[in-house]
């Protein structure tokens, strides 16, 4: 993934955020956003072409990897 991804997933969750009438995002705007705006970025390499994988597969799979932040109370 390039910064210009990263970026425009930045852009896409604040403003997912703002919609949804808040002023800061959560892991499950992450989540709603993470593979409409990154998979197209991706190329899969020929092999894994050949055995099915798509990029959305690989963006779910490493959301899927990835535990959200835990809020402690101080």
């Amino acid at each position: 993934m390039s910064i210009r991804g990263a970026m425009a997933l930045a852009r896409a969750i604040k403003t997912w955020a703002i919609a949804s009438g808040r002023t800061y995002a959560t892991p499950d705007d992450v989540r709603a956003l993470a593979v409409p705006v990154l998979a197209h970025r991706l190329i899969v390499d020929p092999e894994s072409d050949f055995e099915g994988v798509t990029p959305e597969q690989i963006v779910e799979g490493i959301l899927a990897d990835i535990e959200p932040p835990v809020y402690r109370a101080a």
